[in-house]
């Protein structure tokens, strides 16, 4: 959650801030500020505002001021409510600073440091100033590590004190901060999207490190003092992946990528046919040695567990469970050194799945993480990582990286059944061949996206929808109603369809429209059994169906062919589907597709 920049160098300060705030929008866009050095008056000021960058910039446009260094934020808000007072960064005295995270004991440092009088807002973050203003004697460093030392939390802190021009201070625990040093000057943000307009090197900053960014300088020290040189690692997306290159939205121009997205996370991990980890350092022994398989995640990445877990279920008969991530650590899971702990995370900052992951490895359980983001503090937390190799992802409503997880679990479940001897050498390289045909596959279904567009007219009107679908196309729905409820705010169940008679079925009517997916030959008589029985209650039908499934079907119902693939791939083909049909409602709706309401990319509080 939240977005945060810092930069001081030779590039016009304030657009630097505001280019990156808007790259950074996704992480949450209630409200949006930045701060900056005003050279000609000595004075840190600000500018902020409820509302989107976009509100911003033409606040900023009517400030004057001359500046190399500044500090930005964009909100999604926790404590306070959404208006201009609580927007950050917030200043008290000669500090001020941006947050990302929530700070516990707010109200306990409120009360012991007698700070009430002066505050102005309702946040959390606000207290942290008061505090670090409280502290600062001109000593910035001393200030930061005493502020520290009272705060319990997650944070992630950029500070400008009044009186050191030209200097950046960070400190973060949990909450991420990456930097670098570069030609145009030095900065830091919460992500790589806002760095990689002008570099792919970067650093993360470890945890409870103090950064200290001058325009030609970047230090950074342990709480005790001492010197730490920053490990420096490169990300290979290319500069203008994380623009929208004439889409509308990023979420359209996310889902054009599949194709490409899947072939770079799959073509490095073959071997004459045959599924090599090699390269990312990961045993084999992880998979033979493990009993049982569980999967940790959270929302779009828990359903490509779902996926995962059928798979190995039916081919490998092998014990796995999909938890949420925010709940596992309750639940008392059953594991031990002999489970295998897979945890799935875009950015690799869900607070959630991160704590989860420490959680198993004090338990013994050796942890593979399923990652997009290099050097990610989930990432950094696993002994083994998987990288998807999506490249960047902006729009809030996940959809590359959601099918790169799911090629990145088939080539783990081939590697399983092959070690196992579940599968052949001969069996194993024909599901590989298979994979490798996903990206064909989608392309065909994207060609013929404007066949969705008109389906999505059919669910345009609807307050309520469901979907329905049994085995692979269940797991499945559930993501893509999911995508529907994210962009769209139309109220969309997905249930098993034989689970209907047991309750839900009592919900349809003639105005809610069923979505339905038939794409596993085994089942399609009881699956189309299930679609008549809510045809007979008067409910509209959207159908996704293999190709080859297709020929005595219905006329009535509205139907999209999915390109043939064998049952257990049709689950790639039929994701791009449901993920076009949530664009069109929402596009057609004319939401703001990217930026759902009361959502962000990247979950950094629990």
């Amino acid at each position: 959650m939240c977005g945060i920049i810092g930069y001081t160098g030779s590039e016009d300060v304030r657009e630097v801030l505001l280019d990156a705030l808007e790259l950074l929008e996704y992480r949450g866009y209630d409200s949006a500020g930045i701060a900056v050095e005003d050279s000609a008056s000595g004075q840190v000021k600000v500018c902020k505002c409820a509302g989107r960058v976009k509100d911003l910039r033409l606040i900023c446009e009517a400030e004057k001021f001359i500046t190399d260094c500044g500090i930005g934020h964009t909100r999604w808000a926790t404590h306070g409510g959404v208006n201009d007072t609580n927007a950050h960064p917030h200043q008290v005295g000669k500090v001020t600073l941006v947050h990302n995270g929530i700070i516990e004991n707010y109200r306990e440092l409120i009360a012991d440091y007698e700070l009430e009088n002066v505050l102005q807002t309702e946040t959390d973050s606000e207290v942290v100033a008061a505090l670090m203003d409280r502290f600062y004697q001109g000593d910035a460093e001393r200030a930061i590590r005493k502020t520290v030392s009272k705060l319990k939390g997650t944070f992630a802190l950029v500070i400008l004190f009044q009186d050191r021009p030209g200097e950046i201070y960070s400190v973060r625990n949990v909450s991420p901060i990456v930097a670098t040093l570069c030609s145009e000057g030095a900065m830091l943000a919460s992500d790589l999207t806002a760095l990689c307009r002008f570099t792919n090197r970067y650093f993360v900053v470890p945890e409870y490190h103090i950064l200290k960014l001058s325009r030609d300088e970047v230090s950074l020290k342990d709480l005790n003092g001492n010197e730490v040189e920053p490990e420096y690692q490169e990300v290979d997306w290319e500069l203008n992946n994380a623009g929208k290159n004439g889409y509308p939205f990023y979420m359209e121009k996310e889902i054009m990528e599949q194709p490409d997205a899947i072939l770079h996370t799959i073509e490095d991990r073959l071997k004459d046919g045959m599924p090599d980890f090699t390269a990312d350092g990961v045993p084999d022994e992880i998979f033979s040695q493990c009993e049982r398989v569980n999967v940790i995640a959270c929302g779009t990445a828990m359903h490509a567990g779902l996926v995962a877990q059928a798979l190995v279920k039916s081919i490998l008969h092998m014990r796995i469970e999909v938890d949420m991530a925010s709940e596992f650590m309750y639940s008392d899971p059953v594991i031990d050194e002999k489970t295998l702990v897979i945890a799935v995370s875009q950015s690799g900052e869900t607070i959630d799945t991160l704590e989860a992951v420490k959680y198993a490895r004090k338990c013994g359980a050796k942890c593979l993480s399923i990652i997009n983001v290099r050097g990610s503090s989930i990432a950094r937390a696993s002994d083994y990582v998987l990288y998807t190799n999506a490249g960047p992802e902006i729009a809030v409503a996940s959809t590359k990286a959601y099918t790169t997880q799911l090629a990145v679990f088939y080539l783990i479940v081939a590697k399983m059944a092959y070690l196992s001897g579940a599968f052949s050498k001969e069996e194993t390289k024909r599901f590989i061949g298979e994979l490798c045909r996903t990206p064909e596959v989608m392309k065909k279904v994207l060609e013929r996206r404007q066949e969705i567009h008109r389906l999505a007219n059919k669910v345009l009107e609807a307050k309520d929808l469901f979907m329905i679908g049994r085995g692979l196309d269940y797991s499945i729905l559930l993501e893509g109603s999911l995508k529907l409820k994210e962009v769209s705010y139309i109220h969309s169940e997905a249930y098993a369809s034989g689970e209907l008679k047991h309750g839900p079925i009592a919900l349809i009517t003639r105005d809610t429209p069923v979505v339905a997916a038939v794409t596993q030959e085994r089942l399609m008589s009881k699956e189309l059994s299930n679609i008549k029985e809510v045809c007979s209650r008067g409910a509209d039908i959207v159908l996704f169906i293999k190709e080859s499934l297709a020929e005595n079907i219905d006329n009535a119902y509205d139907t999209f062919c999915l390109p043939d693939m064998q049952d257990e791939f049709m689950v790639m083909p039929a994701s791009v589907a449901l993920q076009l049909l949530a664009y069109y409602v929402s596009s057609d709706k004319g939401f703001d597709v990217d930026k759902p309401r009361n959502l962000a990319k990247v979950v950094t509080v629990e």
